[in-house]
């Protein structure tokens, strides 16, 4: 196993379990089969657990799975606080012993704030006390380093960051992610604030295996060195010396070993020009099926009414190049989960977006087109029920 160092010197195995995605037994996680896996995991090295309050059944499952193999002191263990459900700071004190509760232990290593999305939602936290709340909880113990995981725009995550004095970020990244989301830029200035920095959808939740376009399948099964689509895509990241760890949603032995195989051999630089020349054929492959040819530069930003252009357009592409489902998914996290929304429904056509564009992409249009598939009826009340309880 590899390790990276926190901000706190600790050594951060570069591999690391995401716990949302154990098997079910119908509504029940399987836990026997969830435990052989976390085991094959933790006896090859990985020390860094990720679980939230909102997964269900997975607090519980990770603190049963240590109990049950007496290894909680050989782990660290990440969780997250759902501050977008938290009226109070006493609420968030009666949601963290829950957890405490649910994980077995005394203590969480590394804790989130759960999908921070901008500064008007932490103003709001601060104004219910959650900086104290935070002291008064490290000082205790019971969490060690505090951290946010974040969902949205390069420039609003650089304010997030030197908002506090975090231990700690967690953000979306992958090679299709390099310039959308945080993205490299926003990697680079949370590791240039010293901050760790751990990856999660380095998969895009397996669709860079999964849901691959038949053309990029093709490339793969063509590839003399045979390489694999997850390990070129954990290879990708493992190359880059800002990433801290990668979070990696395993529900099979098997996928265990394959990626403690991978990450055995990583390190910053292992990426040959060969795997670098396949990822932009594969690039190039999923790009081929998108239906915008935004590059995410942000030149058409920012918009006077507020409009996450950059952001519709990756979620409106990931529904053609992927899943519909995670295109407007993600395009809920990004834009409605927000005291000040960014739905492309907001734009009133003034055009100033499209005479900066590089592509001459005709915006207006295409948001009017995003909206129309973006914008469901549930979308719509989801975005009318967060607004309605401040759930941003």
């Amino acid at each position: 196993m590899q390790y990276r160092k926190d901000k706190k010197g600790n050594d951060i195995s570069l591999l690391g379990y995401g716990c949302m995605r154990f098997t079910r037994k119908g509504t029940a996680i399987d836990l026997d089969k969830a435990e052989r896996e976390v085991m094959t995991a933790i006896r090859g090295g990985v020390n860094y657990l990720d679980t939230a309050y909102i997964y269900p059944g997975s607090e519980v499952a990770v603190g049963e799975i240590l109990q049950r193999n007496q290894c909680r002191d050989k782990v660290y263990i990440a969780s997250k606080l759902p501050h977008y459900l938290m009226k109070s700071v006493e609420g968030a004190e009666k949601t963290f012993q829950e957890e405490l509760k649910r994980l077995k232990t005394d203590h969480i290593d590394y804790y989130l704030m759960h999908m921070l999305t901008d500064m008007a939602t932490w103003e709001k936290l601060k104004k219910l006390g959650i900086e104290q709340w935070i002291a008064s909880k490290l000082s205790s113990g019971q969490i060690r380093n505090i951290g946010f995981s974040y969902h949205g725009s390069t420039d609003i995550f650089r304010q997030l960051v030197d908002a506090y004095d975090w231990d700690f970020c967690q953000i979306q990244y992958n090679y299709m992610d390099e310039y959308s989301q945080a993205g490299v830029e926003g990697l680079r200035y949370a590791n240039e604030k010293g901050l760790p920095v751990i990856i999660m959808e380095p998969l895009r939740g397996g669709r860079l295996v999964n849901y691959l376009p038949e053309s990029a399948k093709k490339i793969f099964e063509r590839d003399p060195e045979g390489r694999m689509p997850a390990e070129l895509a954990f290879k990708w990241l493992y190359d880059q010396p800002e990433v801290t760890c990668v979070l990696s949603g395993m529900n099979s032995v098997e996928m265990v070993e394959q990626n403690l195989n991978t990450v055995s051999k990583a390190c910053p630089g292992c990426m040959t020009t060969s795997d670098k020349e396949l990822v932009e054929q594969v690039r190039e492959e999923i790009s081929r099926s998108v239906k915008v040819g935004c590059t995410g530069c942000g030149y058409c930003m920012p918009c006077p009414q507020g409009v996450d252009i950059p952001g519709t357009f990756r979620c409106y592409n990931a529904m053609y190049s992927e899943k519909k489902s995670s295109g407007r998914m993600e395009y809920l996290q990004c834009t409605a989960m927000r005291q000040n929304t960014a739905s492309a429904s907001q734009c009133v056509g003034c055009g100033k977006c499209e005479r900066h564009c590089p592509q001459k992409i005709e915006i207006r249009r295409e948001l009017d087109n995003a909206a129309k598939e973006l914008e469901t009826f549930t979308y719509k009340a989801a975005r009318w029920m967060i607004k309605r309880f401040k759930l941003w």
